[in-house]
């Protein structure tokens, strides 16, 4: 009788199982759709973020400042003109007398002096240029430092959607794993009730049950955690709700180590910039080069003034106009100390570039190594699941010869559910390691 009566509830537990998990399945497959057609998408965050985030703003500010200092460097050969304006009283006024005679005044008392003065750089033998040509690479450094923010802003919000598409779907799997267990709990109940089961067993299944729900609660705090990563990044409340979806990266072919190396080395923003400041600091030591190049300029000044005679209180126009050279002499070697720096930034930045290429050639290599580790668990992690969803059907025909106790059936049900969860993780990390492969390529993540 109690045989029969076994064998009738484990025959009614397996049917409402059944009818669990494909009531579970529908209700995440139905969620799953919800959430598909509410998520968001990896690259329309990306574009989000790239378009409002503040480093970004801040960033093209430099490039209006690098425009500013290029028109001033321009206004080296560009004309200055002046009005001035002045009154001087002097005394005693000089004079002389003549003997016998009248008293002549050279000067009068009261001076008037207005005049427009013109001054204009004709020459300075390539200074101005110089200085241009200095600013002109520093533009195109603010300009790759741009797309060295983006890189970095766009991997940063890869990781925060990755990891929380990974949040989302582990806690789909632990739902259906506390529902399993639940199920297992009112079975091993009215087992009791019948004798043929253990206190032990009910508690040895809560406890399962309490264990998976609190890490369902690590879960969904560390899903509010990256929800409100990706909410500050896009500038939004950080309380607002974030569904994402969880996409498929297509499979990356295996290429030699030498020419991802050497991919990378033309397309990475670190060895442009790298270049770039080398560029800046040859163009800086031709520019102090010039420094004691002479230079040449033109004056003129239109105005008036009183002081000349014969009539030395009337007021007259007058001119005056010239061309001058300005020659350097000696100074105190200042400039062969600038030209002495200049040769040590250029030294500096020959050697920082074989720095960033060392630490693009360790990078690439190591993602390239994380890559193919990922997708080797991928298929080794397939393989475990196939297996234990074997050992959970070989574990059921058990339990149901009375060969396998319930906690045995337990165990079996949860190593699918962590094998799930396993092979989730490496098709997350997979992704991830292919998006970090391709920013050590240079490759735009945008």
């Amino acid at each position: 009788m109690n045989k029969r009566l076994i064998k009738t509830l484990t025959t009614l537990f397996l049917i409402a199982s059944c009818s669990a998990v494909v009531q579970v399945s529908g209700q995440a497959n139905n969620s799953a759709h919800r959430v598909i057609s509410d998520s968001l998408v990896l690259n329309n965050i990306i574009k989000v973020v790239l378009d409002q985030h503040p480093s970004i703003q801040e960033a093209q500010e430099a490039i209006k400042a690098a425009d500013a200092r290029i028109a001033l460097a321009k206004t080296a050969q560009l004309p200055n003109v002046d009005g001035n304006a002045s009154y001087t009283r002097i005394g005693p006024v000089p004079s002389f007398s003549l003997p016998d005679g009248p008293t002549f005044k050279l000067a009068p008392a009261n001076n008037y002096n207005t005049s427009i003065d013109y001054h204009q750089n004709i020459y300075d033998f390539g200074k101005t240029a110089s200085e241009v040509a200095v600013e002109n690479e520093n533009k195109e450094l603010a300009k790759l430092t741009i797309d060295q923010i983006k890189q970095r802003l766009a991997l940063t919000v890869v990781n925060a959607f990755y990891t929380l598409a990974y949040l989302q779907e582990a806690r789909i799997i632990k739902d259906q794993q506390i529902s399993t267990l639940n199920e297992h709990l009112a079975f091993v109940n009215k087992k009791k009730e019948t004798g043929s089961a253990t206190q032990y067993e009910v508690l040895a299944t809560k406890v399962k049950i309490s264990t998976a729900e609190t890490q369902k609660l690590d879960l969904e705090a560390a899903i509010t955690v990256q929800q409100g990563v990706l909410n500050a990044l896009m500038g939004q409340p950080e309380s607002k709700m974030i569904q994402v979806k969880n996409e498929v990266t297509p499979m990356l072919l295996a290429t030699p180590s030498d020419s991802l190396l050497s991919y990378a080395f033309n397309h990475r923003d670190e060895i442009k910039i790298s270049n770039e400041k080398t560029n800046i600091a040859e163009l800086r030591y031709k520019s102090i080069k010039t420094e004691l190049k002479p230079s040449v300029n033109a004056y003129a000044s239109v105005g008036g003034k009183n002081g000349y005679v014969p009539d030395l209180n009337k007021y007259t126009a007058n001119f005056s106009a010239g061309v001058g050279l300005r020659v350097p002499i000696m100074d105190a070697y200042r400039n062969r100390s600038n030209l002495l720096l200049a040769k040590s930034a250029i030294t500096s930045s020959s050697l920082d570039t074989e720095v960033t290429k060392r630490m693009i050639t360790n990078d690439v290599v190591e993602n390239d190594a994380n890559r193919m580790a990922a997708l080797k668990k991928i298929d080794q992690y397939a393989l475990q699941l196939s297996q234990a969803q074997e050992a959970l059907g070989l574990a059921e025909t058990s339990y149901q010869n009375g060969t396998l106790t319930n906690l045995d059936l337990i165990d079996a049900t949860l190593s699918v559910s962590e094998s799930k969860l396993q092979l989730l993780k490496s098709r997350i990390d997979y992704s991830v390691s292919l998006y970090r492969l391709k920013m050590a390529l240079g490759d735009r993540l945008y």
